[in-house]
């Protein structure tokens, strides 16, 4: 692996490669692909309460199962990761994984092969319930998988020690997800915020900062977006209403379904999407719509007419997870590159070049260097107002997926 620093990029050079490697492609691809079907029995989303004073103790789970680790004789360590994940340079390199050899002489593997949380976890699934080795130390998933392997007994404990950048710099905002207490099994790579996004110049100028203005304001009729994810949907409508999408009965879910409902009949709402709603909105097809905060950083780039707004109910908040699998051959190996993406120079990087919220607290300065805009975006590193915002679904069991999902579907025609 050749060798190198990251930072021999400037911040321009940096926003250059950004650029030329969205263009040419469909934009903004990887958010969609973490849509959660009806199929996933056992999903769980969502964060817990905020935590201001340290990571609380770590829930009781199965624990899993190691295997003899050979970190100290194979300095390597195997990585899957999403596309579209990782810092790249103009030569298509890492740079933050290519300063970590350097520094630690662990030659990293790094795979882009999750495209889908239910077809990678198809992949992995009978290994894991067998008892073997995946062939992968680290693993970055979505919240509700994360959820589903550690309450299986299919991920290892993390070892304090052996993260301490980890321990220090967690943001508050994401150290007690209710489906992993204390962070006794992952750590987050990156937050993904929902929040409301409007054109405009489609507005004619009117700022669009509820869901109420969503559904309800004539001037907007059939010129409205929301998402084909259940949570973010019906989570946002939830704070719209008052309820809490991380406390909420039946009753309150079906209260929601039936408000979008009406939408949907006076034909309010356009369509349900995925990200793909990013063209219509950089067109004006969409007026406005439910967003994922890493679109609209991007989108902003090139389209000074998009805005966004944070509502004053709230917004969701999701997280994608690094986890050590069961029979792992290189776990610390594994907890030392987990640790080394919480410290601030290649956590800066990473935020730079993805776009999505940084999970690691103290990261601002070094991000400035990059790029004083995204260093000051609240959507890249919310301000204690926003992160109080912040809202994680709930747990749900397999009965309440599979009956909030079929309700879901028949509200969005899929």
């Amino acid at each position: 692996m050749e060798q190198y620093e990251p930072d021999s990029l400037s911040p321009a050079q940096l926003a250059a490669v950004q650029r030329s490697l969205r263009n040419g492609r469909a934009p903004l691809g990887r958010r969609t692909l973490l849509r959660a079907s009806a199929g996933g029995a056992f999903a769980v989303a969502g964060l817990g309460g905020l935590s201001g004073c340290g990571i609380p103790a770590a829930g009781q789970g199965k624990g899993g199962v190691a295997a003899d680790d050979h970190s100290d004789d194979e300095k390597r360590v195997t990585f899957s990761n999403w596309t579209e994940y990782m810092d790249v340079d103009k030569k298509k390199r890492h740079p933050t994984l290519d300063t970590f050899f350097a520094r630690t002489g662990i030659q990293v593997k790094y795979t882009e092969d999750i495209n889908d949380n239910n077809d990678f976890f198809g992949k992995i699934q009978q290994q894991l319930k067998s008892g073997q080795d995946t062939g992968r130390d680290l693993i970055c998933v979505t919240d509700w998988l994360a959820a589903r392997l550690i309450r299986f007994g299919w991920v290892q404990k993390l070892d304090p020690s052996n993260l301490p950048h980890a321990y220090a710099r967690l943001s508050p905002q994401f150290r007690s997800p209710d489906w992993d207490p204390g962070r006794a099994y992952s750590y987050p790579w990156t937050g993904i915020s929902t929040v409301i996004a409007y054109n405009k110049k489609a507005t004619d100028g009117e700022k669009i900062t509820s869901v109420s203005q969503l559904l309800d304001n004539p001037e907007l009729k059939g010129r409205v977006g929301f998402l084909s994810e259940m949570r973010d949907t019906v989570g946002m409508t939830l704070l719209d209403m008052g309820k809490d999408p991380g406390k909420f009965t039946d009753d309150d879910f079906d209260a929601a379904i039936a408000r979008l409902q009406k939408a949907v009949d006076r034909k309010q709402i356009r369509r349900f999407t995925g990200n793909d709603y990013t063209a219509d909105l950089d067109k004006g097809d969409l007026a406005a719509c439910l967003a994922w905060a890493g679109d609209v950083v991007q989108l902003k780039i090139d389209n000074p007419d998009i805005e966004f707004a944070i509502p004053d109910s709230g917004y969701l908040t999701s997280t994608d997870n690094l986890l050590i699998p069961n029979k792992a051959r290189h776990k610390r190996n594994a907890e030392r590159l987990i640790d080394y993406y919480y410290e601030p120079k290649p956590a800066a990087r990473l935020a730079a070049y993805i776009n999505y919220v940084c999970p690691v607290d103290g990261v601002r300065e070094e991000l400035a260097k990059l790029d004083k805009k995204a260093a000051h975006n609240p959507l890249i590193i919310p301000d204690k107002e926003m992160a109080a915002k912040s809202h994680g679904f709930r747990s749900l069991t397999p009965k309440q997926e599979s009956a909030y999902e079929e309700k879901f579907a028949k509200l969005t025609g899929s």
